[in-house]
């Protein structure tokens, strides 16, 4: 959730005032630290990497005041200072001899990527400038894992990691907002455009990305093990509020033999369960995300089309869990009563929980401009539904 909602349920549960954390810089995520997480009642834990998609280090931290007056903790090398013209810059790697990589508009409560996409040779294109942000990992990475999985591990919570590496063409992760020259094709269009346009060449990147997560996650199975419960391997989104980006053909062409390489390897290799995102209206490429070997779907966006919770229960739920579409957060969260929010997540929860096979979770996440009274409520029928 927005750090701004995460100061605010802080302060209605009574906890002594501290800056916020940012867990997610781009999105602007606040932390659920230890006590904030035993008073909502949270089961799982989140691991991430050692530095953020700025490529800024997520260990070393300093305050600062956020555009809307809110004291944060953000990266060293993070100003959000907004510059003269209203918006606050981001640099990859804190280095502001080059180019911003994002930026937060005046107004605005999370950073928008800034493309610089350089002219495009055709005849020319390298597969490996589309691959520069995905390494080997290193001993000291894994070390950094190795403390955060055992600190999460010792809560009792579910671990659920996030290594990075296998988006496979996750747009948030194309512009690459961490380098400081980005090459190869980094404009969103140009990617999509690639998707029907450079097939081979995607292949290509494709192939060379997945060698690379599958060495990682051996690495890691080794130094981490069974303390670790799920992997959140792709955030690629395939689906808009009405359609889907690609067709079932086409995922089953470009991104299926990819990702079923990887998780097979989880699936033959490791306990872990695969956590899959995609936003929208998914429908008809849920029967691809199940024979890529996908065992959790999320965020399960009930308002866009045809993602009827009943009918995604009974064709899916014998071979996904559900991980959201607890509560619709584009109209009922934000703009709903106590009372309607009440209802809304009761029936949800009727609905996704027959028969096991469902985690709660709000469809993405909790924007900034939430009604703190309205998260409450939120909270407190869950908590009515665990009694």
């Amino acid at each position: 959730m927005h750090c701004r909602i995460v100061e605010e349920l802080r302060k209605h549960y009574g906890l002594a005032y501290k800056p916020v954390k940012i867990v997610d810089t781009f999105q602007m995520l606040g932390e659920i630290d230890e006590e904030l997480a035993e008073c909502i009642g949270i089961d799982c834990i989140g691991i991430g990497g050692e530095k953020d998609i700025f490529s800024l280090d997520t260990t070393r931290l300093h305050e600062q005041v956020t555009p809307w007056g809110q004291h944060v903790l953000v990266p060293e090398q993070m100003d959000l200072t907004p510059n003269a013209d209203g918006n606050v810059y981001v640099y990859a790697e804190g280095d502001t001899s080059y180019p911003p990589s994002a930026r937060i508009p005046e107004g605005g409560y999370f950073f928008d990527a800034i493309e610089r996409q350089q002219p495009i040779d055709e005849a020319n294109l390298d597969p490996n400038d589309n691959v520069e942000e995905y390494t080997l990992l290193t001993d000291a990475d894994l070390e950094y894992y190795k403390k955060a999985v055992d600190s999460a591990y010792s809560t009792g919570r579910a671990v659920v990691a996030s290594f990075g590496g296998t988006a496979l063409g996750d747009v948030a992760f194309v512009p690459g907002m961490g380098l400081k020259q980005p090459k190869g094709i980094r404009s969103v269009v140009e990617w999509y455009l690639s998707t029907a346009m450079r097939q081979d060449y995607l292949h290509q990147v494709f192939e060379k990305e997945t060698e690379i997560a599958i060495a990682n996650y051996e690495k890691l199975w080794k130094t981490l093990g069974e303390k670790v419960d799920i992997v959140l391997t792709c955030g690629t989104d395939f689906g808009t509020q009405e359609s889907q980006f690609c067709s079932a053909d086409t995922f089953r062409e470009l991104w299926l033999p990819y990702y079923r390489k990887m998780n097979d390897w989880i699936h033959q290799h490791t306990t872990w369960k695969i956590f899959k995102h995609s936003c929208g209206a998914i429908v008809p490429l849920l029967p691809c995300l199940i024979d890529a070997g996908f065992d959790i779907i999320n965020p399960v966006q009930i308002n866009a089309k045809d993602m009827d919770p009943r009918r995604l229960k009974e064709e899916f739920g014998s071979a996904l869990t559900f991980w959201g579409g607890g509560i619709d957060t584009q109209k009922v969260l934000p703009f709903g009563t106590p009372d309607e929010i009440r209802r809304h997540v009761i029936e949800q929860c009727e609905i996704w929980g027959h028969n096991g096979g469902f985690v709660f979770n709000a469809v993405h996440n909790i924007q900034a401009n939430v009604p703190i009274e309205n998260v409450i409520a939120l909270l407190n029928t869950l908590k009515e539904i665990r009694k």
